[in-house]
């Protein structure tokens, strides 16, 4: 079973968890670390060799269009993250359809070729966004993987689809959402990040497993480059839950991204997609 890798490209600076600490306009004057950190992913994929997508901010694409180059000729997706961290939640419909042009112009202009694929930031494609899919159907995607079927204090759509579907009837976007697993009548958050971090090893791979031998469905797995770096600066007049989550076992996490890279199957989002929209025709 093939499970979909994929790297949410952004700054440590630039979190969900930092937003209301660290003002947008101070970013370019802050530590840049996301360049030498997806450089770091790169190198921990070849290793494995594996394929992954790089949801990346337009942002980052802006500035650093020599790292977008270098993912995309290691033969990586390059997908769209929007420009700047805005969860999709806090939008109109009119401006999440320019955040996502700014962005795909960015990308374009730093590889040569258009996204195909989104992650909204957060995973914030809930029930208060009934017009996200519609304008990203219609800005050309093929899929979105934005979100998280899951109850959670900063996000989640704990009523969406566990796996892949379309959210349309009348168009092709897939929606392909972060994985869950189901344990004693609650769903369980299972596909990265910091609950990856923070949870036994174990836990994770047991869950990508569950999902795909029990339930015959793909895993989709997410980290940031920022979760590798425990050498980052740290944000001390933030909440201190926001703090815990985000630097808690930065250290270990590259050991065990190695070690689950090297016990299942990995590969590119789009490659994913493709095998889900066959099994939804």
């Amino acid at each position: 079973m093939l499970n979909a890798l994929s790297v949410d490209v952004e700054d440590w600076f630039q979190v969900g968890a930092f937003e209301n600490v660290i003002a947008r306009d101070a970013w370019d004057r802050l530590p840049q670390r996301v360049e030498r950190n997806s450089e770091a992913v790169l190198e921990l994929f070849g290793r494995a060799n594996v394929k992954g997508t790089f949801f990346t901010l337009g942002w980052v694409a802006q500035r650093y269009p020599a790292l977008i180059r270098r993912i995309t000729d290691a033969g990586h997706e390059i997908a769209s993250h929007g420009w700047d961290h805005v969860r999709v939640h806090t939008m109109t419909s009119a401006i999440f359809r320019a955040d996502l042009e700014r962005a795909r112009i960015a990308i374009e202009d730093a590889c040569g070729h258009s996204p195909t694929g989104y992650r909204a930031p957060s995973f914030s494609i809930d029930k208060r966004t009934p017009w996200a899919h519609e304008v990203l159907a219609e800005e050309g995607y093929a899929y979105s993987s934005s979100v998280a079927p899951v109850r959670h204090d900063h996000y989640g759509w704990p009523e969406a689809p566990r796996f892949a579907h379309r959210p349309l009837p009348d168009a092709e976007l897939i929606e392909l959402p972060v994985t869950t697993v189901e344990v004693g009548g609650r769903r369980l958050a299972a596909g990265g990040g910091g609950f990856f971090r923070m949870l036994p090893f174990q836990f994770s791979s047991w869950a990508i497993s569950r999902v795909n031998s029990s339930e015959q469905r793909p895993a989709v797995f997410y980290f940031h480059p920022w979760e590798i770096d425990p050498g980052q600066p740290r944000v001390e007049n933030a909440p201190l839950r926001s703090r815990i989550r985000h630097y808690s076992k930065l250290a270990a996490m590259e050991s065990k991204l190695t070690r689950l890279l090297n016990t299942h199957s990995w590969g590119r989002t789009d490659q994913v997609v493709a095998l889900e929209r066959a099994r939804l025709q």
